[in-house]
């Protein structure tokens, strides 16, 4: 097992380095940061000298291992925007966007599964059929158009959720929380929906394929052969077998619910780490950018890194596979 483990952590490494690589190159395309940090009354030796400051002078490999060796210290810099360091803005933005990722992956996984057993279980029933049908446009809209169409709902013409926002937080020492205020938990009604709304139906009906192959296999004919009660057979047997492949999907998932929050942020003018990206963005804000991309990276990665050690775990023929 142990073997497994440090492959999966080496090739996880390698990962982050080429994936960082190829993100910061990047930003030599997406315009020059002194053109927004200096007026009209710029001079060329004005020009020069903030670049040399700021090292932008130096050969983008260079900026890259410079970036690398002060992001495993956790600098990344100072904003080129805002004139602080780049970890402590990050820092009070975080927040926002971790609960809100966290509640959409509650929701896809709690919900999507639920509803996934349910309409294997009664799949020839006008309630399983209505949810399948209705799965499709979780499926089919995209983000943004969902966010929208919900404040039409339920904040235009209903007016019960907030349409913008984070509303009123407590601070718990450096962390900002939402959940302990009525205000702060109405706003992450919508937008945790919308974020969640695509994974929830993916891991529905994926659950719901898997199942209805589990439950044509032999062994659980025997086992209702045996006398065996329904529930038992489908949440014992069945379930514990069909959550093999889907836990690979939740991983993905959930890395998808930070990565994508970049369209429900802005949608719903929610103040985390995605918002801050598309600002960054706006102004040519590299080091900002950059430690987005990079946290990202890491998240997607150590979650897939998780997911192949939990999956080794519960398949031990993927452990003899990796020999």
């Amino acid at each position: 097992m142990l073997p497994f483990i440090l492959k999966r952590i080496f090739q996880s490494l390698l990962v982050l380095i080429i994936t960082g690589a190829i993100a910061f190159s990047m930003f030599t395309f997406v315009g020059d940061p002194i053109d927004n940090m200096l007026g009209q009354e710029r001079t060329m030796e004005d020009i020069e000298r903030l670049r040399a400051q700021l090292g932008l002078d130096r050969p983008i490999p260079v900026q890259y291992v410079k970036f690398l060796g002060e992001a495993v210290q956790g600098n990344f810099g100072v904003s080129y925007r805002q004139g602080r360091e780049v970890s402590e803005i990050i820092m009070e933005r975080a927040p926002a966007t971790l609960e809100l990722a966290a509640l959409s992956a509650i929701f896809a996984i709690v919900v999507g599964i639920a509803l996934g057993v349910f309409t294997a279980i009664r799949r020839d029933g006008f309630v399983a059929n209505f949810i399948m049908s209705a799965s499709l446009i979780g499926v089919s809209l995209p983000t943004f158009l969902i966010g929208i169409l919900l404040i039409y709902l339920f904040s235009v013409e209903l007016g019960w959720l907030p349409s913008f926002g984070r509303g009123e937080v407590v601070q718990i020492g450096w962390w900002t929380t939402g959940f302990l205020t009525e205000s702060g938990l109405k706003a992450l009604i919508l937008p945790s929906i919308t974020l969640g709304l695509y994974q929830m139906t993916l891991i529905m009906r994926l659950v719901r394929s898997e199942m209805l192959e589990v439950l044509r296999q032999d062994y659980i004919r025997f086992a209702r052969a045996r006398g065996l009660s329904e529930r038992v057979i489908n949440f014992r047997h069945a379930l514990k077998n069909t959550m093999v492949p889907v836990i690979t999907v939740i991983g993905l998932q959930l890395g998808a619910i930070i990565a994508f929050a970049i369209i429900t942020e802005t949608v719903f003018q929610w103040p985390g780490l995605g918002l801050l990206f598309i600002n960054a963005i706006q102004f040519v804000d590299i080091p900002v950018m950059a430690a987005y991309l990079m946290m990202i990276s890491v998240m997607f990665v150590v979650i897939n890194l998780l997911v192949d050690i939990l999956y080794a775990f519960i398949d031990p023929r993927l452990r003899v596979a990796a020999k």
